[in-house]
């Protein structure tokens, strides 16, 4: 299992990283929107 999802990473190792800030993205968004209405 860990040998497949190694292996997946060293294939798509040039999106891998977009990925990733996709994902810190979607996570500053939702930790914003769950604080917004403690703002307003």
């Amino acid at each position: 299992m860990l040998n497949e999802i190694f292996a997946i990473a060293r294939r798509s190792q040039d999106t891998l990283i977009a990925d990733m800030a996709g994902v810190a993205a979607l996570v500053v968004m939702l930790v914003g929107a769950l604080h917004l209405p403690s703002i307003l």
